[in-house]
C-alpha cells in the first residue's frame, strides 16, 4: 500500500473537486484564496514524480521538505509518496540549532525548500554532510541545485512513471517530535501506520466525502484529501496559533463553509474567548477536532457556543509516535467527566480506538525490552499507558536508546510503545491521562501527577491554568512541590495575594493538593511549538527554583517558611 492512493483513487474518479483554498495575499486587509483541484494536485504532483526521479531523487531517498502550507506542499509530499521517497518533516519554530540537530540526524539526501530555507542551510550547514540533491521552491540563489519549476518541466516532457508499489512496512517519512518534554526525534513512519490512522480518524470523527476543513495545522492539512476533505488554508502563522487573529479563522470558515476544524486548545481557546465578545457564530460547522494537550472544559463549552445545535468537539488521544490512542467528544465531557477532572481524578480521554490495544503498566524510567503479563496494572491503578496497534510507529530514525526506552518487544510479534504519559482506566474501560511520566513530582509524602493537581486548581476564576513542578526539597529525599499559576490577563498585581490564599484553600479540600504550600504567579507560561498549548514544565521548574533561591536570600538567615521549604 502507497498511502498515495489514498488521494489518487479519489483524484482520478473526481478530478473538478477541489483539494485545497490557499492564501495568496489580501485585499482591504481580508485574504484573497486560490484553488487548486484534485485534477491539478494529481497532474502537478505526476510532473515533479518525474522530474524527482530524473533527479535521482527517487525511493528511499530522504528528502528534507522545508516549505510553508501551500499548493506547492501538497503536491510535493504527493509527489513524494508517489517515487516512494521518504519526506523528512521538522518544525520550524524549535530554533536554528535544533533544527540543525534534527537535519544532521536524519541525515536527509535532498533538500526541498524555500529560498530562506535553502540560504540558511548554506550559511549554518545544515545536513552538509549528507545533502546531494537540492530543490528550490522559488528563485534560484547562490545554493545551486534546480528549482520547483524547472523540475515539473523536465518532469512534464518525460514519459508516465507508475505509483511506487510500497509495502506496508516500508518508510513512509520521518516527522520530527515537537521537542516540548525533550529532545526532538524523528519518528519513523511507514506506509501501513499512514494508512491506519487515516481509517481511524475517519471513523472516530464520522467525517463524509465532499466536506471542507479549515486546517489550522499543516500535517493534519495533509492528510484531507485522503480523507476525503477540501483543505483551506487560513491565514495565519502555524507556529503561533495561540497568537492567531480570530478573524482571519472566521473568515476562512465562513467564506468556504467549513464543516470541520482542525485546532489546538490554544487555538481554540483565543476564537472562543473572541467569539464570545463579539456574539459571532461559526453556522456550518459540524465538528471540531483537538489535538496536542487536553482541552480545558471551559475552553470546550465557549466555543460549543459558537456552534449548530449538534456539533462536537473531538479530543483525540495520542502523539506523533501513534495518533489516535483513544478519543472522547464534547458531551461526555461537559455531561460528566468535567466534575471529576475538577475533584482530582485526572483527564478521561476516552475509551480506546478499536484498532489499537492499550495497557497500564507500573511506571519505570528503565528499559524494558520483552513484554510480560505481570508488566500490567490492575483496572484504576496509575501507570504508563502503553499501546500496540497499526497506527503505532516502531521506532525512531537513528536514535536506539530512545527505542531502548519507549518500545517494548512482544514475543508474539509487534511492538509495544510505551506513551511516557502516565494514567488508568476506570470501571467502564475509558483511559484517564494524569501527565508526563517524566514530570512526575516525588515528595517525601508520596507521588503527584500534573494533571489532576492541575484541573483542581483551573477551577479557581482567576486562574488561566496551572502547572505543578517539582524543586529540591531543602531537608530530606524528594521534591517539593510548587504550583505555578498564569492569571486571566487583565488580573491586577495587587490580587495574587488574595488568590494565593484562596488557592490554598482549595488546595486543602482535596488529597491530591493539601501539601502543596508554595504558588508562584507567572506572567506567562512556556508551550510547546507545535501546538502552542503543552506547557513547558521543565523550563518552569528552573524558573521556580532560581526564583524561590532568591526569596530566601531575601528573607534572610532568620529563615522564614519559604526558606525551610527549599534549597
Amino acid at each position: 500500500m502507497n498511502v498515495a492512493s489514498l488521494v489518487l483513487e479519489r483524484a482520478r474518479s473526481e478530478p473538478d473537486a477541489p483539494a485545497i483554498h490557499f492564501p495568496t495575499g489580501r485585499v482591504d486587509g481580508r485574504a484573497r484564496f486560490a484553488c487548486a483541484t484534485l485534477g491539478d494536485l494529481d497532474r502537478e504532483s505526476e510532473w515533479i514524480a518525474r522530474g524527482l526521479e530524473a533527479d535521482g531523487i527517487g525511493r528511499g531517498v530522504r528528502t528534507a521538505l522545508m516549505v510553508r502550507p501551500s499548493r506547492e506542499l501538497f503536491a510535493l509530499t504527493l509527489a513524494l509518496f508517489k517515487v516512494g521517497a521518504v519526506p523528512v518533516m521538522v518544525d520550524p519554530g524549535i530554533g536554528l540549532r535544533r533544527l540543525r540537530r534534527c537535519l544532521a540526524e536524519a541525515r536527509p539526501e535532498a533538500f526541498i525548500g524555500i529560498p530562506q530555507a535553502q540560504a540558511a542551510r548554506v550559511v549554518l550547514g545544515w545536513a552538509r554532510e549528507s545533502v546531494r540533491r537540492v530543490v528550490t521552491v522559488g528563485r534560484r540563489g547562490p545554493w545551486g541545485g534546480t528549482t520547483l519549476a524547472a523540475l515539473m518541466e523536465r518532469g512534464r516532457a518525460s514519459a508516465p512513471a507508475p505509483l511506487v508499489e510500497t509495502k506496508d512496512d516500508e518508510v513512509a517519512a520521518i516527522l520530527f517530535t515537537s521537542g516540548s518534554t525533550g529532545p526532538p526525534k524523528g519518528v519513523v513512519y511507514r506506509h501501513g501506520n499512514f494508512t491506519a490512522q487515516v481509517a481511524a480518524i475517519r471513523a472516530l470523527t464520522r467525517i463524509e466525502p465532499g466536506e471542507t476543513d479549515l486546517a489550522t495545522f499543516p500535517l493534519f492539512a495533509l492528510f484531507d484529501p485522503a480523507l476525503g476533505m477540501t483543505a483551506v488554508v487560513p491565514d495565519m502563522d502555524p507556529t503561533r496559533p495561540g497568537d492567531v487573529d480570530p478573524r482571519r479563522i472566521l473568515h476562512a470558515a465562513e467564506t468556504f463553509g467549513a464543516t470541520n476544524l482542525f485546532g489546538s486548545p490554544a487555538l481554540l481557546d483565543r476564537v472562543g474567548r473572541y467569539g464570545e465578545a463579539h456574539g459571532v457564530k461559526l453556522s456550518t460547522l459540524r465538528r471540531v477536532v483537538s489535538a496536542g494537550a487536553p482541552v480545558p472544559a471551559e475552553v470546550m463549552a465557549r466555543f460549543l457556543r459558537m456552534l449548530p445545535d449538534g456539533a462536537e468537539v473531538f479530543t483525540p488521544y495520542g502523539a506523533t509516535e501513534c495518533l489516535p490512542v483513544s478519543c472522547i467528544a464534547s458531551g461526555e465531557v461537559l455531561g460528566e467527566t468535567a466534575a471529576r477532572s475538577a475533584a482530582g481524578e485526572g483527564i478521561c480521554v476516552g475509551a480506546p480506538v478499536p484498532s489499537v490495544e492499550v495497557r497500564i503498566i507500573a511506571i519505570d524510567d528503565r528499559p524494558i525490552e520483552t513484554w510480560r503479563e505481570e508488566l500490567a496494572c490492575a483496572r484504576g491503578e496509575i501507570g504508563e499507558i502503553t499501546v500496540r496497534g497499526p497506527q503505532a510507529t516502531t521506532g525512531y530514525f537513528g536514535r536506539p536508546e530512545s527505542d531502548a526506552l519507549a518500545k517494548i518487544r512482544d514475543p508474539d510479534g509487534g511492538t509495544w510503545h510505551r506513551m511516557g504519559d502516565v494514567g488508568f482506566f476506570d470501571d467502564r474501560g475509558r483511559l484517564w491521562y494524569c501527565g508526563r511520566k517524566s514530570e512526575r513530582v516525588e515528595t517525601a509524602a508520596g507521588t503527584l501527577h500534573t494533571a489532576p493537581v492541575e484541573a483542581i486548581f483551573d477551577t479557581h476564576p482567576d486562574v488561566r491554568r496551572s502547572a505543578l513542578v517539582g524543586v529540591p526539597a531543602f531537608r530530606g529525599a524528594g521534591q517539593q512541590p510548587v504550583l505555578c499559576v498564569e492569571l486571566l490577563p487583565g488580573t491586577a498585581r495587587r490580587e495574587r495575594d488574595r488568590i494565593a490564599a484562596e488557592l490554598r484553600a482549595l488546595g486543602s479540600q482535596h488529597a491530591p493538593t493539601r501539601e502543596i504550600r508554595i504558588f508562584l504567579f507567572h506572567r506567562r507560561f512556556p508551550v510547546d511549538i507545535r501546538h502552542n498549548a503543552k506547557i513547558g514544565r521543565a523550563a518552569l521548574a528552573r524558573w521556580a527554583s532560581r526564583r524561590l533561591r532568591w526569596r530566601a536570600r531575601v528573607a534572610g538567615s532568620e529563615a522564614s517558611s519559604l526558606a525551610r521549604d527549599i534549597r
